[in-house]
């Protein structure tokens, strides 16, 4: 994968990271951003309160758009009403110095995702965009903000893995957020074992890593005569990051190659999922969706619910309704519906029934400017109480090419 452009870290909690290893192999952020943020989502909106401040060398200048960006939100003011002093959400205008161009006529398209540069996320980013700005954020939740306050274009999450599954929380997000799925990437995860250079696995008591990365080589490590701790950390590059700023001679990263080119630290160990067939599935998120066509494959993503009292009985005809028209489903996902949980049955007789109330996500494989799939989902809200669609968009058809270097 081709470099993209370090970005500092989009931080929910005021300082975005700019911490750097000493060695000169490693990345050190151009600029320091903070961020103080006051928000509060909700699922009718999402509303954001910022204050973006840039300090950094002079000359900057896509540094200062990024700080400029932050008059897209709004600011709190105090007002006096009846002599008492009250919190107003007072919007200001933007004007067309708070913008650069649309990402068109050469212009670099910007890319928010989860993690620190060397990231998984960040390969499937340039994968989507080769050439984009990659814009690290330090939660899931930062990365949806980022593109609704048009501080990015674009923003790739991850869903659902090949081994350990969705990702629930990017589910629960697409829902309370008012962004649109555009496009889809499917990224082969190949893990690497990285440590400072010279230090060799005799020298290792732990390895560190995202949870899920740890499972996936949990065989290997242990066939390599590692008797060292596992031990989670919040991501994979995360983890390489930590090792080369602590300079820990004794701990260990499975990470990608690209965090130990970023970081200064060496392969230890090249492949070390027990899976080669490993494969992370990211959506692409906009705050526009894309025109659905039907001159390539196309999927489309939906979030339903069905009446009170109906549970499976919904779920069964909403199945049929692509069943009858022969509309493939990819992915069926069932998450708890915030608003009303449970279900309580009474029965004087027998006693008092709960039953836990879902919202469904479902894939299939049609694009929306098909009949059948406006017919389908025609037939499908007459079965639900609540229907939305998160988007419609080209399937990632790139060839299968499994343990592929990141």
């Amino acid at each position: 994968m081709q470099s993209l452009t370090p970005y500092p870290r989009v931080s929910l909690k005021s300082v975005i990271r700019t911490n750097s290893p000493s060695s000169t192999k490693r990345v050190v952020a151009p600029s320091r951003m903070v961020v103080k943020s006051a928000y509060r989502f909700d699922s009718a909106s999402a509303v954001a309160n910022a204050e973006i401040k840039f300090s950094g060398e002079v000359g900057s200048t896509r540094a200062d758009w990024q700080s400029t960006c932050a008059i897209l939100a709004s600011k709190v003011a105090l007002q006096q009403k009846d002599g008492h002093k009250t919190l107003d959400l007072v919007p200001k205008p933007v004007t067309i110095s708070d913008l650069l161009p649309a990402p068109i006529h050469g212009s670099t398209i910007r890319v928010a995702y989860q993690g620190v540069p060397g990231a998984y996320s960040e390969a499937a980013a340039g994968k989507a965009y080769p050439n984009c700005e990659a814009i690290p954020c330090d939660q899931f939740e930062v990365a949806f903000q980022a593109v609704e306050l048009w501080i990015a274009d674009r923003a790739v999450l991850p869903v659902e893995n090949s081994l350990g599954g969705s990702i629930h929380r990017n589910y629960d997000l697409l829902l309370r957020h008012n962004l649109h799925i555009v496009g889809e990437v499917q990224l082969p995860v190949h893990h690497c074992l990285l440590a400072l250079p010279g230090v060799t696995a005799e020298h290792l008591t732990r390895v560190i890593s995202h949870p899920q990365a740890l499972s996936q080589c949990e065989h290997t490590l242990t066939q390599l005569g590692l008797a060292a701790a596992r031990e989670a950390v919040d991501d994979t590059a995360g983890a390489a990051e930590f090792i080369a700023t602590k300079n820990l001679r004794d701990t260990a990263a499975v990470a990608s190659s690209r965090a130990a080119e970023l970081y200064g630290l060496e392969i230890l160990a090249d492949g070390v999922q027990d899976d080669s067939s490993n494969v992370t599935r990211f959506v692409v998120l906009a705050r526009e969706p894309v025109v659905p066509r039907t001159d390539r494959p196309f999927k489309t993503s939906v979030v339903f619910a069905a009446p009170d009292g109906e549970g499976m009985s919904a779920l069964f005809k909403v199945l049929s309704s692509f069943a009858f028209r022969n509309i493939n489903l990819t992915k069926i996902e069932s998450r708890p519906h915030r608003n009303q949980p449970i279900r309580v049955v009474e029965d004087g007789e027998s006693g008092t029934a709960k039953h836990f109330e879902y919202l469904y996500y479902v894939d299939f494989e049609a694009s929306m400017a098909e009949a059948n799939a406006q017919n389908a989902l025609a037939e499908v809200r007459e079965f639900t109480s609540f229907l939305r669609v998160l988007g419609s968009y080209p399937m990632d058809m790139t060839p299968w090419c499994p343990s592929k270097r990141a």
